[in-house]
């Protein structure tokens, strides 16, 4: 039964949010709250009487007595208790779902631009995904209560604000997507590289959004490249926690059907002639999933791909792994310049770690040394360490 309820959760926690966010006239504490007590009531009365044949319809009406009886004992105006009491209860949607999908609208008010990035993951996370505070505030690695106030500022910001619950008008979709897909891609990389909880809510929020998106080629794109990456998930780390590179990877541990699945996506986005950043992401990744090993992946066409995007979406990064690729297409003595070119991260352990690699394929091994020395001085997690701590040892070793 509580897999069940589970189940019901996963898919309409956000459904019912959004629903009681529009209900209370903008109250988002109000409304998850009483959402959350609305599932706390299933949990001990479903498993004696069974679920509801409409449990989502169930869950909103029981939530929307909550938040009566919360505003009447606040003492708000009667006429604004009049107001909510008369709300007829929420119509059945035209479709398979129970109640009116606005889903969307509450993805788009997590991600408003008058909110700031750090904001907009946590609202997110706690509106759309339904985390906990203190789940959220424990895969960020800040205090609880650090956490709550900063869910709590947000709140105060679209009340202040009065950003409301719609789809932003035409003009301005264009960059509220890149801003929601942003958003959603922060979050995957955040969990890739620690809480995996965080990539599972970052793609069930992107599976939601190409399902109500489905004309958005760069949406499908986003959805296409976090299953690629996610695919290769169990062979990114060794039974010990340690990073395992990918000339390295044990390759049949991949996910083959999450991999086609992701491929697809990102043929059926490509197709629609407006390759954005997320979708040329997607095809990198698929030529990387598409090989039967390193000799056997198609660098040249990497190298292609890394070109247009740095016409697409120009940046440090990108030009990073360009020469990545350039190094498995042309040798690391055709990349060391490029790399050398590149400014602006210096602080990122990543560009030292590359750099480190390159020399140490050319053969320069004290210059090599000396940028994993750096790379290890700025690696944020212990498991990054461990593996640039060994190919220093290895690299010293030989000398």
């Amino acid at each position: 039964m509580n897999d069940r309820i589970a189940e019901i959760y996963a898919d309409g926690w956000s459904r019912i949010v959004a629903t009681m966010i529009r209900f209370t006239g903008g109250d988002w504490s109000l409304a998850e709250e009483s959402t959350q007590d609305a599932f706390a009531q299933a949990l001990r009365t479903w498993p004696e009487v069974g679920v509801p044949d409409q449990p989502l319809a169930w869950l909103t009406t029981t939530a929307r007595r909550r938040a009566i009886d919360v505003i009447r004992r606040a003492g708000v105006e009667q006429s604004r208790l009049r107001e909510v009491a008369m709300e007829p209860a929420p119509p059945p949607y035209s479709g398979d779902s129970e109640i009116p999908d606005d889903r969307l609208e509450l993805i788009f008010a997590c991600c408003h631009p008058a909110l700031n990035q750090e904001s907009q993951v946590a609202l997110t996370l706690r509106s759309v995904a339904g985390l906990s505070t203190a789940e959220i505030a424990r895969a960020f690695l800040v205090p609880e209560k650090t956490m709550g106030q900063r869910l709590f500022r947000a709140k105060q910001r679209i009340k202040q604000a009065g950003i409301p619950l719609r789809m932003p008008a035409a003009h301005l979709l264009p960059d509220r997507v890149s801003a929601v897909l942003h958003v959603l891609y922060l979050l995957f990389n955040e969990g890739y590289s620690g809480d995996p909880r965080l990539c599972r809510e970052a793609v069930r929020i992107a599976r939601v959004l190409a399902e109500l998106m489905p004309d958005e080629p760069e949406v499908l794109g986003l959805l296409a490249l976090m299953l690629l990456q996610d695919a290769r998930r169990d062979s990114r780390t060794d039974s010990s926690g340690a990073l395992v590179p990918l000339d390295e990877q044990d390759r049949s541990r991949w996910d083959r059907q999450q991999i086609e699945a992701g491929a697809a996506l990102c043929e059926r986005a490509l197709r629609r002639g407006r390759a954005g950043p997320f979708q040329l992401q997607a095809a990198i990744a698929a030529c990387h999933a598409s090989a039967a090993g390193l000799d056997d992946t198609d660098w040249p066409e990497i190298v292609g791909l890394y070109t247009h995007l740095r016409q697409v979406a120009p940046g440090p990064i990108v030009d990073l792994n360009r020469a990545v690729a350039v190094s498995m297409a042309s040798g690391p003595e055709a990349a060391l310049p490029l790399v050398a070119e590149i400014s602006g991260l210096d602080g990122y352990h990543l560009f030292h770690a590359t750099r480190a690699d390159l020399l140490r394929r050319a053969g320069r091994g004290p210059e090599a040394a000396d940028s994993y020395r750096k790379a290890l001085e700025l690696a944020p997690t212990e498991a990054e360490r461990h593996f640039l701590t060994g190919r220093l040892h290895d690299l010293t070793d030989a000398d």
